[in-house]
C-alpha cells in the first residue's frame, strides 16, 4: 500500500460517498451548522495527515449549485481536500442530518436525504466523465454507505467502473459502515457488500455491522469469509476495545491508548479508517497502522461533531 517511490506526480487519493448538512443539538438547545458524513470525514482527516505535495485527496460525489452545496466545497478545499470531480446536478440539493448525543457520548441521528444529489451521482450519461476518472487513482475509498444511497442503476455503474479501475492497479478500501434503513434489509446489503468485497484489497469493517449483514458468530468466521472473497487485509473495529488485523503480516491484536472522558463518539470510525490509510500509505505496516487509527479516534471522540479542530490533531506514533 506504500506510495511508489518513483512517483512524479501526486499520488491520488478518491473518496466516494455523500456530505451532508450536519446540525448538532446544543444544551441551550440551539443548533450548531457543519457539514459531514462518514467518508468526508474520512477525507478529511486523511488529508489533515498526509495531505501534501506527494498526496492528494479528491472527494467524488454529486452537489447541487445551491449556496450551500458551495458552502460545502469552499470548506474542503480550505482541509485541502480536492472538489475537482463534483457532479453539479442543479435540480438537487445536498441531504441534511442532525446529531443527538446522550450523556456517555453515544449519539443517534435523524436523516434528510432521500432525494439528495449524492444518490443520483452515477446516474444518466452525464455521470460517464466522473466514472471515467476512478482509473487514475492510486486509491479509491468507500464504504457500505456509498453504496445504499445509490440507485440500482449507479450503484451497477459504480461497481462496474471500480472493475475496471482495479484491473489497471487502483488500490480499493472499503469501510463495511452499515445502515439498516438505508437497505430493504441484510440480505440485499450482503449481496452488494459481497460483489464489492471481490475487488477490495483492505477492509477496514465495524464487528456489530459486519454481524448484522453476515451474522457472524466470531471474528474468526469473519477473517475465513473476507480471505475467501479474496480481501488480503482486514481490520475489524471494536470500539473502546482492541481491534483484531488480519494481513500479510499475520494475525495481531491491537489495543487503543485509554480515552479520559468521551464527549461524541460521531465519526470515531471514520477516523480510525482515515488514520490507518494515511500510515500505510506512509509506508507503515499494518499494525503500526492500526496505532495510528487507535490515536485519531481516540482524540476525535474528545470533540463535539464529526471534524475536531485542526489544532486539536495529536501527533502520530513513528512508524515501523
Amino acid at each position: 500500500m506504500t506510495i511508489p517511490s518513483n512517483e512524479m506526480a501526486p499520488v491520488r487519493v478518491g473518496l466516494i460517498g455523500e456530505c451532508m448538512v450536519e446540525l448538532q443539538r446544543q444544551a441551550d438547545g440551539g443548533m450548531r451548522q457543519s457539514f459531514g458524513g462518514d467518508t468526508l470525514n474520512t477525507a478529511v482527516y486523511l488529508s489533515r495527515l498526509c495531505g501534501a505535495e506527494d498526496i492528494a485527496v479528491d472527494y467524488l460525489t454529486a452537489l447541487g449549485d445551491d449556496p450551500m452545496s458551495q458552502a460545502m466545497r469552499a470548506r474542503w478545499r480550505e482541509d485541502g481536500v480536492g472538489d475537482g470531480h463534483v457532479r453539479v446536478l442543479a435540480d438537487r440539493l445536498p441531504g441534511l442530518y442532525m446529531i443527538q448525543t446522550d450523556a456517555e457520548g453515544e449519539r443517534s441521528f435523524l436523516y434528510w436525504r432521500g432525494e439528495s444529489a449524492a444518490r443520483y451521482c452515477f446516474d444518466g450519461p452525464g455521470a460517464e466523465q466522473l466514472l471515467a476518472t476512478l482509473g487514475d487513482y492510486h486509491t479509491l475509498y468507500l464504504s457500505g454507505i456509498s453504496l445504499a444511497i445509490l440507485t440500482v442503476e449507479g450503484r451497477e455503474r459504480l461497481l462496474a467502473a471500480l472493475r475496471q479501475a482495479r484491473s489497471r492497479g487502483t488500490r480499493i478500501v472499503f469501510d463495511n459502515n452499515y445502515r439498516p434503513r438505508l437497505w430493504p434489509g441484510a440480505a440485499e446489503a450482503r449481496k452488494h457488500y459481497e460483489a464489492l468485497l471481490g475487488l477490495v484489497d483492505i477492509a477496514l469493517v465495524t464487528w456489530e455491522d459486519d454481524v448484522a449483514v453476515f451474522g457472524f458468530a466470531t471474528p474468526q468466521q469473519l477473517f475465513s469469509h473476507y480471505a475467501g472473497l479474496g480481501v488480503g487485509e482486514v481490520v475489524i473495529k471494536r470500539g473502546a476495545a482492541s481491534c483484531l488485523l488480519q494481513s500479510a503480516d499475520g494475525r495481531v491484536e491491537v489495543a487503543p491508548e485509554p480515552v479520559e472522558q468521551v464527549v461524541d463518539t460521531t465519526a470515531a470510525g471514520d477516523s480510525f479508517s482515515a488514520a490507518y490509510l494515511a500510515a500505510r500509505l506512509r509506508g507503515g505496516r499494518p499494525e503500526a497502522a492500526a496505532r495510528w487509527g487507535h490515536r485519531l479516534a481516540g482524540s476525535v471522540i474528545q470533540h463535539p461533531g464529526a471534524l475536531m479542530p485542526l489544532a486539536a490533531m495529536p501527533s502520530m506514533p513513528a512508524l515501523g
